[in-house]
């Protein structure tokens, strides 16, 4: 018989972070049908829901985070827990959240410790190698970056006074992104359609034929070597660094020799800095209430939770994401969950005290356990 699993929703406690892991519509669906949810009080406030909108879609309120971590067998965040949850961990319960572990050795070492199976949203693959949970959130912070960047382009924001798109006989700011992925090419998307001037960067030329064929040959593609990345950052008035590597530490793509020569006013957003950043002068994370820094003249803004600038979007985007995964676990059981459905397992990263991510283990010298071994081998790959 498969252990009933009961979802808890809980009130994020990272700087800044203001979405909520289930909209009420999702929790709707949910209890529709049959499943147990608990969400702790005010959750989803900053996100513009109430405690009434979730107790019309069925879900229970706990007072406090204790009462929700005690109840809840399956904890939903956003972002990773807290130094503060960490005494909250129950051997087999399951945190299902994005959690970034390659730069987070203490969180990974309690999860360990605390025996707690841990899904990584960013982790999970499906069968085309895609990861259906990131790319939501990667690209609201593609699209951000750039709004970003046009404000921070303004003179009273610290930028050269520039408007992004130039007007008729004025050109238009200059924007070069590296890395042609979800951020990339949503950020593309954005700048192309705001007039400006767009040049992407990547090591794959296939995806630069994409991206040159999906935007009918308005942006310039170029084949990323250390020449290339100078001499176009150089020209940059708006540099968006979105080079990724899934449960790895994110490459160091631009170095301090060339962001010292950079336009002064120039902005510089690294959305990698989730995974370290791919920028060596981004020394520290930002956030949204201390959004930037100016180092060699050049504006850096390098904030960890992005979308959450916009958690109505995001709280939606991320909900609607994770759906059909909370919906197999709560049909089949977590860890029958887990066993069947392919996608699911390449998210989780420890389970019982073993690391069942290879490149997670590789990263920080622990043991890897295939988790096949721990779980039994599947019985069906949907």
């Amino acid at each position: 018989m498969k252990m009933k699993s009961v979802f808890g929703i809980t009130k994020e406690l990272k700087k800044d972070e203001n979405r909520v892991a289930l909209t009420p519509d999702s929790v709707k669906f949910l209890t529709e049908h049959n499943h147990t949810i608990y969400i702790e009080k005010d959750a989803g406030i900053l996100s513009g829901f109430s405690n009434e909108m979730y107790i019309e879609a069925g879900a229970k309120i706990a007072d406090t985070k204790e009462e929700l971590w005690e109840k809840a067998n399956v904890i939903l965040k956003v972002k990773e827990p807290q130094k503060e949850e960490y005494d909250l961990f129950r051997e087999d319960q399951i945190i299902f959240s994005y959690m970034h572990l390659a730069v987070e050795p203490e969180l990974t070492e309690n999860l360990l410790k605390k025996k707690v199976c841990a899904i990584c949203a960013e982790s999970i693959q499906n069968k085309n190698g895609d990861f259906p949970i990131l790319r939501p959130m990667s690209e609201v912070a593609g699209r951000l970056s750039i709004q970003l960047g046009a404000h921070y382009l303004e003179k009273q924001n610290g930028g050269q006074g520039i408007l992004l798109g130039g007007v008729p006989g004025v050109r238009p700011s200059k924007v070069v992104i590296i890395g042609g992925g979800i951020v990339g090419s949503n950020a593309a998307k954005v700048a192309l359609g705001m007039g400006a001037d767009v040049s992407v960067i990547d090591t794959n030329s296939e995806k630069l034929a994409m991206l040159d064929f999906l935007f009918n040959g308005n942006i310039k593609t170029h084949y990323s070597n250390p020449t290339t990345v100078l001499e176009e950052a150089k020209k940059a008035d708006i540099l968006v660094t979105a080079v990724l590597k899934p449960n790895q530490i994110a490459p160091v793509i631009v170095k301090e020799e060339v962001v010292k020569q950079m336009k002064k006013g120039s902005f510089l957003i690294d959305v990698a800095i989730d995974q370290g950043g791919n920028t060596e002068t981004i020394d520290r994370a930002t956030s949204i209430t201390e959004p930037v820094y100016e180092k060699f003249g050049v504006i850096h803004c390098a904030i960890p939770n992005l979308p959450s600038l916009t958690p109505k979007t995001s709280s939606y985007a991320y909900s609607y994401a994770i759906l059909p995964y909370i919906h197999q676990i709560g049909e089949l059981g977590g860890f029958m969950a887990i066993k069947e459905v392919d996608a699911l397992s390449k998210g989780v990263n420890t389970f019982r005290g073993e690391v069942t991510n290879y490149e997670l283990a590789k990263t920080f010298g622990y043991e890897h356990t295939e988790l096949s071994l721990l779980v039994g081998f599947r019985v069906n790959n949907g």
